[in-house]
Order: structure tokens, then C-alpha cells, then sequence
């Protein structure tokens, strides 16, 4: 059968041989430690899980066009309440996930040969939908001594009218770094300027540490609200990530353009998913500090132990649950006849060698570095650096 070149143009996931090798290590009874995931560890709040069972119970098991009226509306308070910008909630499209979010958006503003601004290290998503828009995407390195802020030269350098858009994800998937003002000032003059639309990824925007709060993409400039379609969900801050909910806000022609791209693909999200969604914003907030604190605990720990090792580097991670340490220190060193190259390298020498998966960072455009999740346990974290500082330092 002949496929389309969409679809083989598809990168495969770079991590799933090392994934499927620790799975097969686990079912033969090695106590694998894992370091990949990309979802809280917690469970859902029970006060949400209790609104979509009394949903299901009410029958709400229908499209969902009175429920998802009531979200939208909930949306647009939140996001006017925490970032101060006002939004009507028929500029708000409620998605299966913010990654259908991120898909929507890219479909929506991408024609055949835009070019659009990724900073690496990079979600690896990112790319992938530019490419499916049929897009180009192109990369501007930031580097983990920086704290992988931008060189905003190399991102000016980057622009050629064929630029359509740059993506913001602040808090960051892979690397935890969290933009400043100033970084996020600069990336919206470069906008403004150049007449580009932001997509900016703000998913981790309630998990942030050593005492920071939240600075959007959207209020660096009156002008942004005008150009960014923004994106949130509620997986990470309300540990729903097996629901399927994200919401875009944007410029209302964008949202329209979007929900037509949606009704012909999803038409819209889970009913009584959405009626937990609805519970998760308008109900007790208490539940998501308590979490935080949690990650920033087990941060903290992971930064230190990390930082304190001669076979990395790494930018102290100030949001998400993620580090990103830099193993170029051991990069083409000899372990016992294997010779690491690069992160592939090291995620399948420390799967063999010392029972650690953790997620290489050449997906992500950042080849000597690895991505650690601390959305698990403590004594986990406390294991799975013990091993791999045993077996690389």
C-alpha cells in the first residue's frame, strides 16, 4: 500500500528502542529505574474525578456543546485572572490535550514552505507538526550555560521572509528553564518588528520554584495578545494527563480557523472529561501547591546531586519537572570497551550497565544531554542517581 510522504516523512521516536529495552528489562525482573516520565506521578485531585463520575452518572455522555461553554468561560477567567489578559470565551478553543492544542494552531497559521523558529533544546513535538503542516522548522541553539536563554542576535539571524512564527515553552520541556522578562521583551520586539505569530506553550506555568511567578509571553508587549495563540491544559498542573484536555486562546479569526480544522478531525474532547476539566479550574486550588512542592522538593535534591558530579554539567531547572544535565564531560570516553559518542549512546550504556532509563537528548536537539524527570518518587531519584553516578563519574 502506498502511504503518503506526510506520513513517511514522520520522524519515529529516536528513545523507542531504549523504551521498549527497558520494558522488556522490567517484565524480566530487573529493577529498572526510570527517569522518563512526562506526567505527574500524583493522582488526579478526587474532587475532579468525582465531577466527571457524577457527569457519566448524569448521563453526560453526549457531545459536549453545553459543558464545553461552561469550560471555555472558565478558561478565559483563569488565564484574565492570572496573566491579566482579558479573553471572551469565544476565543477559546478546548482540545484532546495541548499537544491536539499545539496541532490545531501549527495547521492552522502554517502554509507549504513558513518557517518557523524553534529554540533547541526543543519539545520534540515541536518540529514534527511544522513538518506535518508543511512547514520548515529552524533551529536556534541556546546552550545550558546560558540557562538556555536565547542569544536574541542568533534568533534575528534566524529570520528570513519566509518566517511566519516562533515558539515560546516557558516553563520548558526538556531543560526546566524558565524565561525571563527580559528574554521574553526581546523574543516579542523580534515579533512585533517581523509581523510573526507566537505560538507560546505555557502547560508548566503553575510549576515553578525557588520562588518565581509566572511571566506569560502574552504581556510583554499591549501589541501580543494581537499575534500569540496561547496554550495550556490541564494535564501538568492538575495531574490529568490521561484526559485529553488543552485549550488555545487567540485572535477570534485564529480560534475559528482552528475549530473548523478541529470539527472535521476530534470535534471536540470527552464530555465528562471536560466536566472534570471545568471542576479542576473553578474548584480548590490547594491540591496543585501541594504538588509543586512536592516537585520543587525533589528538584532541589536532583540539582544538587547532580551539580556535585564530575561526569555532567547542568543549569539549575526552575520550572516543569525535568533537568537537563550536560554529560559532554564523559563524551568519548571509553567505558569498559563502549565508547559514548553521544546521549544515545549514554541512555542505552546506563540502561545496560547500571538499570537507568532516562530520555537522550539528541531528540531534542541537544545531543550530549539527557532529560531526567523528577515526576517520581524520591527514593527513585535517590537510586537512579546513586547508579548513574557509580557508573559514569
Amino acid at each position: 500500500m502506498r502511504l503518503s510522504d506526510r506520513a513517511l516523512n514522520v520522524s519515529p521516536s529516536a528513545t523507542l528502542a531504549i523504551s521498549r529495552k527497558a520494558s522488556q528489562l522490567k517484565a524480566q525482573g530487573v529493577d529498572v529505574v526510570g527517569f522518563g516520565a512526562g506526567e505527574p506521578d500524583f493522582d488526579t485531585p478526587k474532587h475532579i474525578k468525582d465531577a466527571a463520575a457524577q457527569a457519566l452518572a448524569a448521563g453526560d455522555t453526549k457531545y459536549a456543546p453545553k459543558t464545553l461553554a461552561k469550560v471555555q468561560g472558565a478558561v478565559a477567567e483563569d488565564v484574565t485572572r492570572r496573566i491579566g489578559v482579558e479573553y471572551k470565551p469565544s476565543q477559546v478553543l478546548v482540545s484532546c490535550g495541548a499537544k491536539h492544542s499545539l496541532y490545531n494552531a501549527f495547521q492552522a497559521i502554517t502554509n507549504p514552505g513558513d518557517e518557523v523558529i524553534i529554540l533547541s533544546p526543543y519539545w520534540v513535538t515541536y518540529p514534527e507538526q511544522v513538518c506535518m503542516a508543511g512547514g520548515k522548522p529552524v533551529f536556534v541553539e541556546t546552550r545550558g550555560e546560558d540557562d538556555f536563554a536565547p542569544d536574541i542576535a542568533k534568533v534575528r539571524a534566524a529570520l528570513t521572509p519566509s518566517t511566519r512564527a516562533i515558539v515560546i515553552n516557558s516553563p520548558s520541556n526538556p531543560c526546566g528553564n524558565v524565561y525571563a522578562r527580559e528574554v521574553l521583551d526581546a523574543l516579542a520586539d523580534i515579533a512585533v518588528e517581523n509581523d510573526l505569530i507566537v505560538i507560546s506553550d505555557e502547560i508548566y506555568d503553575q510549576l515553578l520554584y525557588d520562588g518565581l511567578t509566572h511571566e506569560s509571553a502574552l504581556t510583554a508587549r499591549p501589541e501580543m495578545k494581537d499575534r500569540t495563540i496561547y496554550v495550556n491544559g490541564a494535564s501538568k498542573t492538575y495531574a490529568m494527563t490521561g484526559w485529553r484536555i488543552g485549550w488555545t486562546l487567540a485572535p477570534k479569526d485564529v480560534t475559528d480557523a482552528m475549530a473548523s480544522i478541529q470539527d472535521h478531525a476530534t470535534s471536540n474532547p470527552a464530555s465528562f472529561a471536560v466536566a472534570g476539566a471545568y471542576t479542576a479550574l473553578t474548584g480548590p486550588q490547594e491540591c496543585v501547591e501541594e504538588m509543586r512542592r512536592a516537585f520543587e522538593e525533589r528538584r532541589t535534591y536532583m540539582y544538587d546531586r547532580l551539580a556535585a558530579m564530575s561526569c555532567c554539567r547542568i543549569s539549575r531547572p526552575r520550572g516543569a519537572f525535568y533537568a537537563m544535565p550536560d554529560f559532554a564531560p564523559v563524551m568519548g570516553r571509553d567505558f569498559g570497551g563502549q565508547v559514548l559518542s553521544d546521549s544515545m549512546d549514554l541512555a542505552g550504556y546506563l540502561l545496560d550497565k547500571a538499570a537507568v532509563a532516562l530520555v537522550p537528548g539528541t531528540p531534542f536537539g541537544a545531543p550530549t544531554y539527557a532529560r531526567l524527570s523528577f515526576a517520581t518518587s524520591m527514593e527513585t531519584i535517590t537510586k537512579g542517581l546513586d547508579r548513574i553516578e557509580e557508573a559514569l563519574c
